[in-house]
């Protein structure tokens, strides 16, 4: 029984590639906590999450201060018990952010080790339900951009073969949302699918009319239209509108994704492993929206989500962002509008270890033996 004997940490700082801004905010800075763990048979498996600009140096001393002495001399293949121990050794910051960001990039090290030391790609082991997954882009339909900037943006995509687009709502009037998302639809045609975020931006009423204005453009979603924490509203919501309603970025327990489906607050489930606590909640969901006839399409994170989307039966879509590539020297392979799951052992994210020592903020360079 191999167990863990080091635990390296570090954290960089990425800029998005292009100007990202939603309903409620720019992002200029993605925080990328990394945790390597080498076990004693001198194994390693990298794991990693992320914020979008705040709470990295909070997450980094949750990480050195104190969760990761609590793996020392671990048995690095109990994942389960690990992550459980780590929950309730910080019940007095969960369930929140902080805490699932940072029990995130453990968890996701520790299956990136198990999938290593098994020889396995981790879409198998998690599950194995399929080896792709249909593609769609975000990186195009930014708040800022302007109908022209959308429309060439989605055309080029489809010609590409992306199977979709999406399209940042939440305007000053909804008339510009329509008007925007209008101009797309026209472009692409009724077989290619348009998802819209509002990022939490809308109030209820507005939700509501909004959503029925855009009803006659077959929206694939509306994703985040109302605050995360904010269930009864999506409750209504999902009640006044055929458009489906896709929420799940923004929250950080099992137990909140429970509570929307079971009251129908409702029809898509976009967990993210990044955010929910790593791969081991991330599964746990996936199979109960199963239980639930609802499909996955997580937030974010493409290079990681590609494999667990492929691992469930109901991995619906993966989100086009490429953000690691400056730290990476492996890349998301794309094949007619499909997203193919990795088949090298691990999460299939090979580090650029060399790029990354010239990115790592000093003043979080951690060693844990």
């Amino acid at each position: 029984m191999a167990r863990i004997e080091r635990i390296e940490l570090c954290m960089v700082d990425l800029r998005p590639k292009v100007m990202r801004t939603d309903a409620i905010q720019s992002f200029v800075s993605q925080e990328t906590p990394l945790v390597t763990i080498t076990d004693s048979d001198g194994a390693r498996g990298t794991g990693y999450s992320y914020t979008i600009g705040t709470g990295g140096s909070s997450v980094m001393r949750l990480l050195a201060d104190h969760l990761g002495p609590r793996l020392i001399g671990r048995d690095a293949d109990q994942i389960e018990a690990i992550w459980h121990e780590l929950e309730f050794a910080t019940h007095a910051t969960t369930i929140g952010a902080i805490t699932a960001i940072a029990l995130a990039a453990i968890d996701t090290a520790l299956w990136d080790l198990r999938a290593r030391k098994q020889n396995l790609p981790l879409w198998k082991l998690a599950g194995g339900a399929k080896d792709r997954c249909p593609l769609y882009t975000t990186e195009g339909g930014w708040l800022h951009l302007p109908v022209e900037a959308l429309v060439e943006d989605a055309v080029e995509a489809k010609a590409q073969g992306f199977r979709g687009s999406k399209v940042k709502i939440g305007r000053a009037h909804g008339s510009e949302d329509v008007a925007r998302l209008s101009a797309v639809r026209k472009a692409v045609g009724d077989a290619y699918e348009i998802m819209t975020d509002a990022n939490q931006g809308l109030a209820l009423d507005e939700a509501i009319r909004r959503a029925d204005r855009l009803r006659d453009l077959d929206l694939a979603w509306i994703e985040e239209p109302l605050a995360a924490d904010d269930i009864d509203g999506h409750v209504r919501l999902n009640r006044s509108t055929s458009t489906p309603i896709a929420v799940g970025e923004s929250l950080y327990s099992i137990r909140h994704f429970r509570e929307y489906m079971q009251k129908g607050a409702c029809s898509i489930v976009q967990v993210d492993a990044g955010r929910i606590g790593g791969i081991t909640p991330w599964l746990k969901v996936a199979h109960a929206a199963e239980a639930f006839d609802m499909p996955i399409c997580p937030h974010f994170l493409m290079e990681l989500h590609v494999s667990l989307t492929c691992a469930v039966q109901n991995g619906k879509y993966v989100e086009y962002i490429p953000q690691l590539d400056d730290i990476t020297t492996s890349r998301l392979r794309i094949e007619d509008g499909q997203a193919l799951a990795p088949m090298t052992p691990g999460l299939g994210i090979e580090w650029d270890w060399e790029a990354i020592a010239g990115r790592r903020i000093a003043e979080f360079n951690h060693e844990i033996r």
